[in-house]
């Protein structure tokens, strides 16, 4: 499916944003490894957090839909059941990763595979530490399909330091240590997502700088009731498109605002965005509070450092902040976009260029040099990218005449009405 977006002159109204993929993925996850059943009020119907679903699924759990949300019928950390045939993660690389540190603690062999996107990502980051505990994890030359083998005498527990800043390879771990023997501490030197270790409860020390994170195995995890607070990344989006769009005024309600994920608020701010934070509260230990953004003339900044892990999913969109933005905006240290769904700086650089922006693509980052809202419509492919194809979608509504992203349905991936929302509030 091809979008066309025309040049907006005000966006309004109320966003109704999809639940947050992050946490969806780790409630069906934990509550299919919990002893009994759990609740999910909130979980995502868009197709990364749906294949995680699958999976749990195919490992024997029952997961029944109510009229309020979920219920997964958890059989305990050694309940699950070998599946009939290789588990599907769709184009979910969080779904692959998570559950590969599930599965090497499990006495039962199985393979995990993907679309053709997801089998090209790396995989080698989660083998590494999964072969140092002794789980038997082969790859095909560094990517998927997974096999995973029990392992001879169990998982035993290590130390590790992680080589890069991923919330992904950290819960990978974290979830293979509530299986191994002993306790495991994981090192991050710049933190990332914090999700898994808020949900598990874990003891963390800060030791010279570092995070400690500590999990022990054989620890029964406690069903529960989980709340699924509104995605941060999808509301990103709205973040910038009515901070570029001439008399516009949004409210978003119900956001997560985990503090390691909303590092965009602190760089949009600084670029001389008007946001404001209100009715601020916790919902399953998880932060959040309702947004109202105003459109505010911005101006470039320079990003990188401990910031890049915690706004990683939103640089396409601040990308094209920055292409509107006045002055020069710099990023770097975010070499991680290039094995995304797709090499995510190539992509930025290509569309921007194709808009009319000036776009210098380093190995690690780019520079974007502003020149105002001077973007002129085009046709810009998707690259088969949700988070590419959305913000060519906000990139349209600021660009003179009308924007065509071509593949535009893989928002779905994450934002499954993303098309109707957005022609809303442009209305």
């Amino acid at each position: 499916m091809d979008q066309t977006i025309a040049h907006a002159t005000a966006l309004s109204g109320r966003i109704a944003l999809p639940p947050d993929k992050s946490i969806a993925h780790r409630t069906a996850l934990l509550s299919a490894i919990a002893s009994g059943p759990s609740r999910i009020h909130n979980y995502s119907t868009a197709a990364d957090p749906q294949s995680t679903l699958d999976c749990v699924r195919a490992l024997g759990i029952r997961v029944e839909e109510t009229n309020d949300g979920l219920v997964v019928h958890g059989r305990g950390l050694h309940g699950l059941t070998p599946p009939d045939a290789p588990l599907d993660c769709g184009n979910s690389g969080t779904t692959m990763r998570l559950l590969a540190g599930i599965l090497a603690g499990q006495q039962f062999g199985s393979q995990l595979t993907g679309d053709a996107s997801l089998r090209a990502r790396p995989m080698q980051r989660i083998a590494d530490p999964l072969q140092a505990m002794h789980g038997r994890v082969t790859l095909s030359e560094g990517t998927a399909p997974i096999r995973v083998r029990p392992a001879h005498d169990g998982l035993q527990a290590m130390e590790y330091r992680l080589p890069v800043a991923s919330a992904q390879v950290k819960s990978c771990v974290l979830l293979a240590g509530r299986y191994a023997h002993g306790t495991t501490t994981v090192i991050e030197t710049t933190p990332a997502r914090d999700h898994t270790e808020r949900m598990l409860g874990l003891p963390i020390d800060q030791v010279g700088g570092e995070r400690h994170i500590h999990v022990t195995g054989g620890t029964p995890i406690e069903a529960r009731t989980w709340h699924v607070p509104g995605d941060f990344s999808a509301a990103a989006f709205f973040l910038v498109a009515a901070s570029l769009v001439p008399e516009s005024e949004l409210h978003l309600t119900g956001v997560g605002l985990n503090p390691s994920r909303t590092a965009l608020l602190d760089v949009l701010e600084g670029m001389g965005a008007d946001i404001t934070v209100s009715n601020e509260r916790a919902a399953s230990g998880e932060p959040m509070g309702d947004l109202t953004v105003r459109h505010a003339p911005l101006q470039g900044v320079d990003v990188g450092g401990r910031l890049i892990p915690n706004l990683i999913d939103e640089i396409p969109i601040l990308a094209v902040a920055a292409a509107c933005a006045e002055g020069t905006t710099r990023i770097r240290e975010a070499g991680e976009l290039r094995v995304k769904e797709t090499d995510r700086l190539h992509a930025i650089t290509q569309n921007l260029r194709a808009l009319g922006a000036t776009v210098d693509e380093q190995e690690d980052g780019l520079t974007i040099h502003g020149e105002g809202a001077n973007l002129l419509g085009s046709t810009v492919p998707s690259f088969d990218d949700h988070r590419i194809a959305m913000a060519m979608g906000v990139a349209g509504l600021v660009a003179h005449g009308t924007t065509t992203v071509t593949d535009a349905d893989c928002a779905a991936v994450s934002f499954p009405n993303f098309w109707e929302v957005l022609d809303a509030a442009a209305a």
